[in-house]
């Protein structure tokens, strides 16, 4: 039976533009990402030998000539990543499964991050797909079509026209068939051209399969990792956005905002670099107050707020994107990816998993995002010296210390 995952480019845009980043300014990088299962309850322990066979066959992939040449049209993509991604292919030895007693599955992920960064997504899709088609066999995806249904007429009521979706769920999506449907029939009924309201996907694959715009710039571990690349940790986020500035010259130009909480970042994303980012990508807390606060930072930094763009990620529904939409229309521009909420709303709940980075050269590395329930580290000491390098409060935290905190302030 094929494999779950068919090619390399079923992931992300924004793993492919990292990856780049990672050849050019970081190529010996080491990292630790870990798997976590948000969703209280769920078993995985009875299909860890199918997806362990799923990941075998991942680990055989290797990106064709003709998808060479699909990343070679982008602009932002270099001839000598493009190269690279010629010669490339995920390597099993980086990745381990390890049952747990409880019933779910340690899945741990080490090595280079130059040759693990594309291990994320597909892994995630993999798990997800394995747990639907054992938990939900022959499920009538009749419920699906009907949600789907509401969402596009939704979007389609008066004085929406100018609101526009992106699909950001791969990761967590019921199946690729499912998404590769729901992304068919949302070009077929909202558009993709300039007039359209569906402005494309994240999926590299599923863009180019379905000639639509592929969409990203940077993730949460791209920060996470210049906690330990960088110089000194309080200047992580101003390090990692020049860094990302000279490697793109101004493409791909969306910051994401939430790693060290909205204030962190206000502090850093100073007049120099909100004139040179194009805009900013919201992914956890209130995300009316974020856009005002956002608003009210480019009038701060003499910047007309109506040439920018804020990107919205966090568990949007359409009904979210519609209130966001009208929220700050005529007085910033706005875009929206939504994930979970297109790719796996057949009736089932969604499972809640992750893969995320949580070392790198050895030094743990985290994000504190203004949704504490999305921070995930094993060092709790190092946790609390990042509140303390950002001037973040501290709330009750569970577990001992095991480790010294490395580097100074």
């Amino acid at each position: 039976m094929p494999g779950i995952i068919p090619s390399l480019l079923d992931t992300d845009l924004y793993k492919f533009t990292m990856m780049q980043a990672v050849l050019h300014q970081f190529p010996g990088a080491q990292v630790q990402y870990k798997f976590k299962c948000r969703t209280p309850g769920v078993q995985l322990t009875p299909y860890l030998e199918e997806i362990e066979d799923e990941i075998r066959q991942l680990c055989e992939l290797r990106v064709s000539e003709g998808e060479l040449d699909y990343m070679r049209g982008m602009r932002f993509i270099k001839s000598d990543f493009v190269d690279f991604l010629g010669l490339f292919r995920l390597n099993q030895k980086y990745i381990t499964l390890t049952p747990q007693d409880n019933g779910e599955i340690d899945i741990r992920v080490r090595g280079p991050w130059l040759h693990t960064i594309l291990f994320e997504i597909p892994v995630l899709a993999i798990v997800s797909e394995v747990y639907y088609r054992n938990t939900q066999p022959g499920l009538d995806r009749a419920e699906g079509r009907r949600r789907l249904d509401t969402k596009i007429a939704q979007m389609q009521a008066p004085g929406l026209r100018e609101l526009k979706i992106a699909d950001y769920g791969t990761r967590r999506r019921f199946s690729l068939d499912w998404q590769r449907e729901v992304l068919g029939t949302l070009k077929a009924r909202l558009g993709c051209d300039a007039d359209g309201q569906l402005t494309g996907t994240s999926n590299v694959m599923l863009a180019r399969e379905l000639d639509l715009r592929p969409m990203g710039t940077m993730a949460h571990e791209y920060l996470q990792a210049c906690q330990a690349l960088g110089p000194r940790l309080r200047d992580t986020q101003v390090f990692g956005f020049e860094k990302w500035a000279q490697e793109y010259r101004g493409d791909l130009g969306i910051a994401l905002s939430d790693v060290y909480g909205m204030n962190a970042f206000l502090r850093d994303f100073d007049m120099y670099f909100c004139k040179l980012f194009d805009g900013a990508r919201h992914d956890s807390g209130d995300p009316f107050q974020w856009g005002e606060r956002m608003i009210e930072h480019y009038r701060l930094n003499r910047c007309d707020p109506r040439t920018k763009v804020l990107v919205f990620s966090d568990a949007l529904t359409i009904p979210r994107c519609i209130e966001l939409h009208q929220r700050f229309l005529g007085r910033i521009q706005t875009a929206f990816g939504v994930g979970t909420n297109l790719t796996n709303d057949l009736g089932p709940d969604a499972l809640q998993i992750v893969l995320k980075m949580i070392e790198c050269n050895g030094q743990p590395v985290a994000k504190i995002s203004d949704a504490p329930g999305k921070t995930m580290v094993e060092d709790e000491g190092y946790l609390k010296y990042l509140r303390q390098v950002f001037d973040l409060p501290a709330p009750a935290l569970a577990g001992p210390v095991r480790r010294s905190i490395p580097g100074a302030l």
